[in-house]
């Protein structure tokens, strides 16, 4: 067995398919979620409570906003928020679409601003890094197609697939300029510490994809493609977070770079386990698979400690896996299933 290694050593290992340690944990909720887990193991704060479970630290880099001022529920792209209290969390959600009037390109073009890319800046990101040598450093972002639906509306955003096609080309392409430089300049400042970054988009429902892998290939693997050539040339590691049942438009995202899966909603139609292992496994590595719509909310701390166990006997067999939850854990999740989660991969990872 490796000695002890440092987070950001061991999620290299993992990535790089090279002996670790053991299992990385990572940790993803709601802010009330992690407001209760404090106070649930009566912590003095945040740090506290990762160093007692052993969570893997990660630090988010990236661009601090400078530009014109849109208001305090308004992004630099025009798209209006207001926050949504679903019972189980609270979430923002758009409400204003600027480009759902339009129906070309040329009115588009006519009556809307895209951002600028100095509307952020990046010198600050030396200092942020300042003291996390051994942290896991992301940075980075690409899930532009939500960013679409949010500017033409939902469902606005799939039907132009089928009525405004060069729409979509048109805005995707904008998108993806401005996700490109935004991540190119990150992964400059940060000087080589960034290990992983985002290049997500959902295309999946509990059962089958929104669309076609054709069409995806068509108005989003170009994107995909790209954002992931850039990752690569920095030596950073292209997560593709995609919820759902998504096993068949794996394949065409390995082969347009990605990375990683995330997050392995194995309950979903057609992502078992063992399934994407065997079939992809030794082409990409996964990060999640704890499931958050059944287990862990609404089982015991067993049927959790035993998802734990399993997760890592078969997406971890040979290496290639990241522990955490399949989404955001939300505040109906006993803290107990919380902190056996992270005993259990913490006891039972080790290689």
């Amino acid at each position: 067995m490796p000695t002890e290694m440092t987070p950001r050593e061991r999620w290299l290992a993992v990535l790089n398919r090279q002996p670790f340690d053991r299992f990385p944990l990572d940790y993803r909720a709601t802010p009330e979620v992690t407001r209760d887990l404090i106070a649930y193991l009566g912590a003095d704060g945040w740090p506290e409570v990762r160093d007692r479970l052993h969570i893997d630290p990660v630090l988010g880099v990236g661009g601090r906003y400078v530009g014109p001022e849109f208001g305090p529920m308004t992004d630099p792209f025009g798209i209006g928020y207001e926050m949504m209290d679903y019972g189980t969390g609270v979430y923002r959600e758009a409400v204003s679409f600027p480009l759902a009037e339009y129906n070309s390109v040329e009115e588009i073009e006519r009556n809307y601003h895209w951002p600028e890319h100095d509307w952020w800046t990046y010198d600050h990101i030396a200092a942020q890094l300042e003291g996390h040598e051994e942290w896991v450093i992301q940075g980075g972002h690409y899930e532009e197609f939500a960013t679409y639906k949010w500017l033409r509306g939902v469902e606005q955003g799939y039907a132009d697939h089928v009525e405004h096609p060069e729409i979509v080309h048109y805005v995707m392409g904008k998108l993806a300029d401005i996700a490109y430089a935004r991540s190119e300049r990150i992964f400059d400042a940060a000087g080589g510490r960034v290990i992983w970054t985002w290049v997500a988009d959902d295309f999946g429902t509990q059962e089958a994809l929104v669309m076609s892998p054709a069409m995806i290939r068509e108005f989003h693997y170009p994107h995909i493609k790209r954002l992931c050539k850039l990752a690569h040339d920095y030596g950073v590691f292209a997560f593709h977070h995609s919820d759902g049942a998504v096993s068949a438009n794996v394949p065409q995202m390995i082969e347009a770079g990605v990375d990683v899966l995330d997050p392995v909603q194995w309950r979903c139609k057609g992502m078992e386990r063992e399934g994407l292992k065997r079939e992809f496994g030794d082409r990409i590595s996964f990060h999640g698979a704890m499931d958050n719509q059944q287990t862990v909310p609404f089982g015991t701390v067993e049927d959790v400690r035993q998802e734990v166990r399993d997760n890592f006997g078969i997406l971890g067999e040979g290496g290639g896996y990241i522990l955490g939850p399949c989404h955001n854990i939300q505040p109906i999740t006993p803290m107990e299933n919380i902190v056996a989660i992270y005993e259990t991969g913490y006891e039972e990872g080790w290689q």
